[in-house]
């Protein structure tokens, strides 16, 4: 499983991605809204009570591995074009074709 981890780490969207893979099943898991988490004792409870859950860790671990993953490629890694890549690719230019 070859990726291009330092291109992955210096994208944003990389880490809003991982991010909302962790936080989405625990608040759908207890059915939390961000008005629940107004004191760090709150959020610091919520997080001892999804390590001790089996289940929550099950859900968390497949969200991640659904952001990691390159639904463009056939296998788990990533292309070797991506992982040429230096920094994060953009679209410089779009050709709309008609």
């Amino acid at each position: 499983m070859k990726i291009n981890w330092k291109v992955r780490i210096c994208n944003p969207q990389f880490w809003v991605t991982l991010g909302l893979s962790i936080i989405t099943p625990l608040f759908a898991y207890y059915g939390i809204t961000g008005a629940d988490l107004t004191t760090w004792e709150s959020v610091w409870t919520l997080i001892v009570n999804a390590l001790a859950n089996p289940y929550i860790l099950a859900l968390m671990a497949v969200s991640t591995y659904n952001a990691i993953l390159d639904p463009t490629t056939a296998n788990v890694s990533d292309s070797k074009r991506a992982l040429a890549y230096v920094k994060p690719k953009r679209d410089d230019f779009i050709d709309y074709k008609h």
